[in-house]
């Protein structure tokens, strides 16, 4: 089990282009305005102008989810985060925020909800929690 990332964007809230245009660059690894320009436009269906994806990637930027560097004349993003970082970064986000609820009877009344799928899910997680756990004590 992946530890949970030390560094964490600034802001984790993205919009729907934002989301879109990370997932471009997790799937490049390290793009020019132009590549997502050209991904997105891609679909013939879609419109988006070159200075909003220039927006958005500056806007990812002061999130802190991408880093930008120059070369020569051009721009080059690439992310601070993988897409498997985020996504424990987000859960655990999720995941405190409810616990700070702090009422013990919401929390269990949540996991009485829960069917037998969810259930069997989080026996699952709880077995490698303590797995994990055990490791880190040998």
């Amino acid at each position: 089990m992946a530890p949970l990332p030390n560094y964490r964007p600034k802001q984790l809230s993205v919009g729907p282009l934002e989301a879109e245009i990370l997932q471009i660059i997790w799937e490049l690894s390290e793009v020019t305005v132009k590549d997502v320009h050209d991904r997105i436009l891609a679909d013939p269906s879609r419109e988006l102008a070159y200075t909003s994806v220039t927006t958005v990637l500056r806007r990812l930027t002061e999130k802190g989810w991408l880093a930008c560097n120059k070369n020569g004349r051009a721009f080059y993003w690439r992310p601070l985060v993988t897409k498997q970082q985020s996504e424990m970064i987000k859960a655990h986000e999720q995941l405190q925020r409810f616990l700070a609820v702090g009422n013990p009877d919401v929390v269990a009344a949540f996991a009485d909800s829960l069917d037998e799928a969810a259930s069997e899910q989080i026996q699952t997680i709880a077995k490698r929690i303590q797995a994990a756990r055990q490791a880190r004590e040998e």
